[in-house]
């Protein structure tokens, strides 16, 4: 245990400290495809019972206008986050009709390109932007690409344990100034060590042959309609994903906010030859936000961001900039498709405490060969994380996956240990006993048991996730809300409803006018001085 983490855990160890750790807040985003009966992607629009996409807080799409997401609001108690968690799929279940939630990271069977329907946010500027914005991502990346689902879990601890750090180690900063750096020492971290999640809860090593992702490597097949690699964790975060010139390369600084603000920013503000030759309209009609490499800044995928709740129009790099970060978004998980809610209490309790370890523990500035470390390290888990014998790289040297894995762990122990006394519980510890079983029998990992699940449906991916996504239909529909809790939700969606309408209503102006205004913020943005690399930037 370094001298570092030792200090931080000595300050918050009594019951001030533990009080402080006590009101950390976590909360959850879950991705799903609507599927029909037969497991294929649904072609209906997004149900109206449900409210919104624009407007609901908790109920909105991503990419596709079958690709709902539901959001729970942050919460100090877990078990209280995925109480409200459950309620809400039982409510989105009962407005389903016949349809269902896809029960796997990895796509239903889509249809062609041309037939997967972009999400549709109604005809105000913002509903507008948001459309043009996944249209500029169908020609940036393709529509399969962007039906893949995942699990987003937002966290963060409370200010006042931050002032409590900065009092001891602020020499001199502001209190965001020092919270905003503590949030990036933890993300340089969480690249150091994030590949351990992917060992540990990635649920994808195998798919449909029909996906029409993009992807470096080759696939094995498994079966007549589906195809694999024998030792991944997650296909998802490989890159199968974003097969993009524009974005190879593009890695944001995390050696402190302005850095990574700047960098971004960057991205956001210099074209890209290929973007510029499509434009932006086409026979009249919107086709792109813009030709920049990124069009906004969550264009860039990453498996953690630096968060901060933006106000109405605000962009989020502003926000960052203006008001420093508040949370952690953490976006590698996988769906776990044993999961009815995609995933389980344990892996909340684990997430804690390994992501207080990113937050406690040093975190030196990272240079280039270890930040080129740290993406090959989660890159080879990814595709070859249970290969017997996989080594990775630490420092330059060779280091087996098993053994960092059982050393982090043990690393890990003392904020499971810290977090249980903070909350009065066992649960840190008895998910940290369920990971370190993990590593003594790798086929405990969930990637190993959904080939073992799929070899038992005759090797079909499609057939093994159409039965979950039965099964966990039933789970929900099988529980009703009671009449109050389902007039509470009825009258959100209503709510959200009128709201879009008020929004439309309150619109005045041109669409390319409002498009205007929301780039001049980007252009607002630090950016450095130095012009990207020359295939990267406008002849």
């Amino acid at each position: 245990m370094s001298s570092s983490l030792t200090r931080r855990m000595a300050l918050l160890d009594g019951a001030d400290g533990l009080a402080l750790l006590a009101q950390g807040l976590r909360g959850i985003e879950r991705e799903a495809l609507r599927v029909d009966r037969r497991g294929h992607l649904a072609a209906s629009a997004h149900p109206p019972a449900l409210g919104s996409a624009l407007t609901h807080p908790t109920i909105t799409t991503d990419y596709a206008e079958a690709l709902i997401e539901l959001i729970t609001p942050p919460e100090r108690d877990t078990a209280a986050m995925l109480d409200g968690y459950d309620a809400l799929h039982r409510f989105v279940f009962g407005g389903l009709g016949d349809e269902m939630l896809w029960s796997h990271s990895m796509p239903c069977r889509l249809p062609a390109e041309e037939d997967i329907a972009i999400a549709w946010y109604g005809t105000s500027h913002i509903g507008m932007l948001k459309h043009v914005y996944r249209r500029g991502l169908a020609l940036r990346y393709g529509k399969s690409m962007q039906c893949i689902a995942g699990i987003h879990y937002n966290y963060s601890l409370p200010p006042e344990l931050w002032e409590r750090l900065r009092a001891v180690e602020g020499d001199g900063e502001t209190a965001m100034g020092f919270q905003s750096e503590s949030y990036i020492a933890l993300i340089r971290n969480f690249r150091r060590y994030g590949w351990l999640l992917m060992y540990l809860f990635g649920a994808a090593p195998a798919l449909s042959n029909h996906f029409q992702g993009g992807g470096a490597f080759p696939l094995e097949q498994l079966s007549a309609d589906t195809v694999y690699l024998p030792y991944a964790t997650s296909l998802r975060m490989s890159d199968m994903g974003y097969q993009n010139d524009a974005q190879a390369g593009l890695t944001p600084d995390y050696n402190t906010l302005d850095s990574y603000i700047t960098s971004l920013a960057a991205a956001m503000n210099h074209p890209y030859l290929p973007y510029v030759e499509l434009g932006t309209r086409r026979a009249g009609e919107w086709v792109q936000i813009n030709t920049n490499r990124l069009q906004i800044e969550n264009e860039y995928y990453s498996a953690i961001r630096p968060k901060r709740v933006v106000h109405s129009g605000e962009r989020p790099l502003h926000a960052l900039a203006q008001r420093g970060v508040q949370y952690v978004e953490v976006r590698c998980l996988d769906v776990d498709p044993f999961e009815p809610l995609g995933i389980a209490a344990g892996t909340c309790h684990f997430l804690d405490a390994f992501l207080l370890f990113c937050a406690l523990e040093d975190s030196p500035l990272t240079g280039g060969d270890e930040s080129r470390e740290n993406t090959e390290n989660f890159a080879r888990t990814v595709k070859e994380g249970r290969r017997p014998g996989l080594l990775l790289e630490r420092h330059g040297r060779q280091v087996g996956l098993r053994d960092w894995a059982g050393e982090l762990l043990e690393r890990i122990a003392p904020m499971a240990a810290l977090l249980d006394r903070a909350r009065g519980g066992a649960e840190c510890a008895t998910a940290l006993a369920a990971q370190r079983a993990k590593l003594a029998d790798v086929a405990l990992t969930p990637s190993a048991r959904v080939l073992e699940a799929i070899r038992a449906e005759q090797g079909s991916f499609d057939a093994f996730a159409l039965r979950r996504s039965e099964e966990h239909a039933a789970h929900f529909r099988g529980r009703p809300l009671d009449p109050a809790a389902l007039a509470r939700f009825t009258a959100e969606a209503a709510a959200s409803l009128a709201e879009q309408q008020r929004v439309e209503r309150a619109d005045s102006g041109e669409f390319g006018q409002f498009v205007q205004r929301y780039q001049a913020g980007a252009r607002y943005l630090p950016v450095p001085d130095e012009p990207l690399a020359p295939q990267q930037r406008v002849a």
